[in-house]
């Protein structure tokens, strides 16, 4: 016997773990484990096992995949769908037997972008997970980049530069005014790059990712709400908290307690795609309607359409109903 475990959404949007017992043979055991808050002890989820939609309420929560006990086909197809925000942790099988891992196993791997790929150890260590979960990358830019060409957003590469020195500026630039003049870039052409792309707005970008380096800091550091908020320009604690709440939809007692960063980013980039600021669907996002025609008494569901499809159609280069500012 074993304990295993059902995901759920809590009425208060946190993940919930209903533990269940359950018989599982060396055949039909999953090796996939879910590390989730309070990140005491690994729990069994079967392999075909549901993901809420909403980022937020699986944030904080790690895939843990050991290779010893199974990586066939289904075990590959969960890996290539795994849920954006959802670190992935690897642990290899015994040294005796690695070389008997197909060489589709690890190409899987190689798309799926794991944090980490440990080597074999009968009983994982949840302290060294949760200190893997909670580390500071050291490329924050290069991170943050990776993971979004992995959700699919494929950027050309000026436009990759660009968003590569906006994360590395927030570490010490508040405004849009000084973003541009750090890019060597006006705002009105910054902003026109940005909405041909399809991507959030850059006073978005540049909020977002001070955002994401205060998440960061409360989780790795035990300095209060109104410290971290100092040392990124904010005024106080209390401006932080609402700006975090306005822009991702999380509040600080939330993140310290939820370890990673990427769930942050799914967060922000679902809330965007949500109220029209990112035009480009990610796997796993809801489809997004058009703007309902009140003349019509049916209002067809329609599939998102790329920005330049819009845009032949309604002859408007800003097809949402949302005016995104510079």
């Amino acid at each position: 016997m074993m304990r295993a475990m059902s995901l759920m959404e809590s009425p208060d949007g946190v993940l919930s773990i209903r533990s269940r017992r359950c018989t599982m043979t060396s055949s039909t055991a999953s090796p996939f484990s879910l590390f989730a808050p309070p990140y005491q002890e690994l729990m069994a989820i079967d392999t075909d096992e549901d993901f809420p939609d909403d980022p937020k309420t699986r944030g904080g929560a790690a895939l843990v995949w050991i290779l010893e006990k199974g990586h066939d086909e289904r075990h590959l197809e969960r890996i290539a769908g795994r849920p954006g925000g959802i670190p992935l942790l690897v642990m290899l099988p015994k040294s005796g037997t690695v070389s008997r891992v197909r060489s589709r196993v690890l190409k899987v791997l190689e798309d799926a972008r794991p944090q980490a790929v440990l080597p074999f150890h009968p009983r994982p260590e949840v302290g060294e997970l949760r200190l893997l979960l909670r580390a500071e990358p050291e490329d924050l830019a290069g991170e943050v980049l990776d993971y979004l060409w992995w959700r699919g957003l494929r950027l050309r590469q000026e436009n990759r530069q660009i968003l590569r020195r906006t994360v590395e500026l927030s570490a010490e630039l508040r405004t849009l005014s000084a973003l541009s003049r750090g890019l060597y870039i006006s705002r009105r052409a910054l902003g026109r790059r940005f909405r041909r792309s399809g991507i959030p707005v850059p006073s978005h970008w540049l909020q977002f990712c001070r955002l994401l380096r205060a998440c960061i800091r409360l989780q790795n550091r035990h300095d209060s709400l109104c410290r971290v908020a100092s040392s990124l320009g904010y005024p106080d604690g209390f401006t932080l908290s609402n700006q975090m709440q306005r822009l991702i939809g999380i509040r600080p007692s939330a993140v310290r307690k939820r370890l990673g960063w990427e769930w942050v980013l799914e967060a922000w980039l679902y809330q965007e795609w949500l109220e029209g600021g990112l035009d480009i669907w990610l796997r796993g996002f809801p489809e997004r309607h058009d703007p309902p025609d009140l003349d019509s008494p049916a209002r067809a569901k329609t599939k998102p359409q790329p920005p330049e499809a819009v845009r032949e159609r309604t002859g408007s280069k800003h097809p949402r109903v949302r005016k995104r500012a510079m």
